[in-house]
Formats: C-alpha cells, sequence, structure tokens
C-alpha cells in the first residue's frame, strides 16, 4: 500500500487484491495516518486487479467512516474485476456497466453494501456443507 499527503489530499494506493486482509489494513493505515488537515480522500485502485466482497466490504466501510470525519472520498482507477463484482453483486447485467462511476453515488453504495451482507448471510447458513 501506498500512502502519500497531497496538499489537502490523503493519497492511498493499494496494489493487488482487495481482499479481508487487505481491507482491514487499508483501514487501520487511514486511521493511522488521517490529519485535521486532509479534506479529501483518495483510494487509488488501479493496481486492484481482484476484489472480493469482504474486500469491497471493507472499502465501503472506509467510504463511510472517512465522509463521518468530514472527508470527501474518492475512489479512481476501478479495473474490470472489481467493477464486475459490483455490477454483479447490485444485479446489473452485462460488462461495462459504469460501476465505477455509480460508486460515487450514496444510494448505489449502500445498495451494494446491502446485497453483500445478503449474500454473505446466504453463504454463511450453507455452511458446513451437509452431506
Amino acid at each position: 500500500m501506498d500512502v502519500q499527503h497531497r496538499d489537502s489530499t490523503l493519497w492511498v494506493g493499494v496494489d493487488g487484491k482487495l481482499d479481508a486482509d487487505t481491507g482491514a489494513a487499508l483501514g487501520r493505515v487511514v486511521d493511522e495516518v488521517v490529519t485535521a488537515h486532509e479534506r479529501v480522500l483518495t483510494v487509488d485502485l488501479h493496481h486492484v486487479v481482484l476484489m472480493d466482497r469482504e474486500g469491497l466490504l471493507h472499502l465501503l466501510d472506509l467510504h463511510r467512516r472517512a465522509e463521518a470525519w468530514g472527508l470527501r472520498v474518492l475512489v479512481v482507477g476501478w479495473q474490470p474485476q472489481p467493477q464486475q463484482l459490483m455490477a454483479d453483486i447490485a444485479g446489473i447485467r452485462g460488462t461495462r456497466s459504469a460501476t465505477g462511476e455509480r460508486y460515487a453515488l450514496p444510494g448505489f453504495r449502500r445498495l451494494v453494501e446491502e446485497r453483500v451482507h445478503q449474500a454473505r448471510a446466504l453463504t454463511d447458513s450453507d455452511w458446513p456443507p451437509r452431506s
């Protein structure tokens, strides 16, 4: 993870996978380095080639917490797999569904978060598998 202070922006670049572990680390990093000077949190996903639903939940949680701190949040550099994950969860058919742009809308983030929690509940209720 690459963290930089740029004027009034805290810029965080994530590489590789955004999963439960990376998402938790992202949250801890931002908690530890954000200052009263920052007005914007930019999360750069240009190098995130794989995101799972747990990583998405961490990103949504970070977004909500940062807004509560009074920060404007920008998530940039959405790659195909993370966008497709959001589209699948939101029930949007087809590729190139512009979910990266839709992520900026609070209502879309709430929809995605609700559906991730529903999917998690279904998966958890099916575990362990019955023989």
